[in-house]
């Protein structure tokens, strides 16, 4: 995926609605796949923080290797499959509209992987901790000024900082390898 000007933008309300609408969407699409409605994650799923604004989805999925299955069918409703994604060994990850104008990412993930445990775990940690939510504002803050013109290496500066929330939580170590 090409580099892209990491812009954070104050919390939108309105992030929630755009997910709700992709949320049922999805379900319809994704039907045959799906163990359970897909979930909003990512900063724009925490009230209160500054985010890029992109609505992360996730949809948990019976079995990685049978949803590839629904790659076509994500196309067909204008969702951008990245082949090359370097997790892929436990993802299928989307985006739309387009690489330079994004609104939505999509990661289908088996629904008893470690990495979507953790992904929802981090979410709530956020949700559930003021203190740690301000902590995870400054630190994006700060990236997004160093690294303002590569989102991979934004992305995986935080690598740490997400370890060590998920190391508190009692989490199992992660597997997601580093975009750079």
């Amino acid at each position: 995926m090409a580099d892209q000007l990491i812009a954070l933008v104050q919390h939108d309300p309105s992030w929630h609605d755009r997910f709700l609408a992709q949320q049922a969407a999805l379900s319809r699409l994704l039907r045959p796949w799906l163990t359970a409605p897909p979930e909003h994650v990512g900063s724009t799923a925490i009230a209160g923080l500054r985010a890029k604004p992109i609505v992360d989805v996730l949809a948990p999925v019976h079995s990685l290797a049978e949803a590839q299955d629904a790659v076509p069918v994500l196309e067909r409703d204008g969702w951008l499959f990245w082949a090359d994604d370097p997790n892929r060994s436990y993802r299928l990850w989307f985006l739309r509209p387009t690489p330079t104008a994004r609104t939505h990412h999509l990661y289908l993930m088996q629904h008893d992987h470690t990495e979507l445990r953790n992904v929802l775990l981090f979410r709530d940690a956020l949700r559930n901790d003021p203190a740690l939510r301000r902590e995870y504002a400054a630190l994006k803050d700060r990236l997004a000024v160093q690294h303002a013109a590569d989102r991979d290496a934004y992305t995986d500066a935080k690598s740490d900082f997400v370890r060590s929330v998920l190391k508190a939580a009692g989490a199992a170590p992660s597997s997601r390898r580093s975009l750079a």
